[in-house]
């Protein structure tokens, strides 16, 4: 007799197996899952940005902003660029997620960000 477990859409099953003629099927007992693990915190809430547009632009990573590349007034296409990081030597774009005109820049060059920090908000 041998015994496995087996693992279907989640949840573990224990497999004896009698070495037989082939002419039973195996019994498949429910084994024990351990308890799932606790959803992660939420973030804390921040303040609305100044500018109270209704799109948030934020960092995608931590790092120091290099430059302001649009300004509050200008209108936005998808995937322009309207800040620039650098992060790891490295410099990143922080492009508008979509089409719109941006309401306010909320940091300026040279201010340290977080990922997920509100960068500038537009509609």
């Amino acid at each position: 007799m041998k015994s496995y477990i087996i693992t279907v859409n989640g949840t573990a099953y224990e497999v004896t197996v009698e070495e037989t003629d082939g002419a039973s099927a195996p019994a498949a007992a429910p084994v024990q899952k351990a308890a799932p693990k606790a959803a992660p915190k939420a973030a804390p809430a921040k303040a609305p940005a100044a500018g109270g547009g209704s799109i948030k632009v934020t960092a995608s990573v931590p790092g120091k902003v290099v430059k302001i590349a649009a300004s509050a007034g200008q209108a936005v296409k998808a995937g322009d660029s309207v800040i620039i990081l650098e992060s790891m030597k490295m410099e990143i774009p922080v492009v508008a997620p979509q089409d719109g005109t941006i309401v306010s820049i909320d940091v300026k060059e040279g201010a340290s960000v977080e990922n997920g920090d509100t960068l500038a908000t537009m509609n």
